[in-house]
Parts: structure tokens; sequence; C-alpha cells
């Protein structure tokens, strides 16, 4: 079985159409009334307001991508989507995005025998018996595929049909 990796180019993937479109209308159309009185206020160049507005519209759009990600990672998850991103947007401060990602489940993963999705602690595939995490007949730990010693006991495992997974 392969850990679970993360890729930022699959994890963007993941955020929808919907969240990147809504953030960059936030961000065209809220920066403009920020940034045009920045233009004809000579002796002060940088207001407080224009610091402030500027990044109110990052966070907002931030929070909106990363609501998106909520959302379709939960699925992904085989998690209920509807009951986090509710939990998101009541929790103040960020905390209920730090929660989720503390909380989620891990992705599933394919059995490598039949086509079931199984989750990654799983030791045998509910479909097909497959042992997922072979284990030493001796001491009962996790051996990899293609070990010919147990790294535990050192017990040989050649022939034996838990060294395949």
């Amino acid at each position: 079985m392969v850990a679970e990796k993360l890729q930022i180019k699959e994890e963007l993937r993941v955020i929808p159409i919907w969240a990147f479109t809504i953030s960059l209308l936030i961000l065209a159309f809220g920066l403009p009334p920020f940034v045009i009185p920045v233009f004809f206020q000579k002796h002060n160049p940088q207001p407080l307001s224009f610091l402030l507005g500027y990044g109110l519209l990052m966070v907002m759009a931030g929070w909106l991508l990363l609501l998106g990600y909520v959302i379709r990672d939960a699925r992904r998850r085989r998690m209920n989507s509807a009951v986090w991103a509710v939990l998101v947007l009541l929790i103040p401060n960020a905390i209920g995005f730090i929660i989720y990602f503390l909380l989620r489940q891990p992705l599933l993963v394919k059995c490598p025998q039949c086509p079931a999705q199984v989750h990654p602690n799983f030791n045998y595939c509910p479909q097909c018996k497959y042992n997922l995490h072979p284990a030493c007949p001796k001491c009962a730990h996790v051996v990899q595929a293609g070990d010919a010693f147990c790294p535990h006991c050192a017990y040989e495992l050649k022939g034996l049909p838990a060294a395949q997974g």
C-alpha cells in the first residue's frame, strides 16, 4: 500500500471553478474603490484605508478558495461536505479550517487485486479479502512485498502468500 502523497498541483485541482471565479470577481470589482483614490492623492500614496481594504479583499478571496477546497475535499474523502462547510463558515478565525485539516479522513486507496476503494488502514479488502498489509507469521509485524526475511525477527518469508502485498 502506498502512503498518501500530497502534490500541490493535484490539491489545487480540488478547488472548484466557482470558488476561483468568485474570488477573482471579488478582487476585480472590490479592488478599484481602494486603488483609484490612491492615484488622486499626492500627499499620501498608500493610505491606511487602501491597505486595510486590499488586505480584507485578499482574506475574503483566500477564505473562499479554502471553503471550496474543504467542500470538495470532504466529498472525495467520503465525509459529509455540508456539515464541514457549515462548521467552517460558523467557527470564526479560521479555526474551522484547522479543525477540518486535523480531523479529515485519509484518502481511499485502490485495492491491488480488485477495483474496490479501501481505507488505507484496512488489513484486508472487504470485496476480495486481499491481504493489504501482510504480516510475519511468527511475530505479526507488517512486512513489505518482496521481503525474504522479517525485519523484526528474521523469520524466512520465502514462499509465503503473506509477502505478496
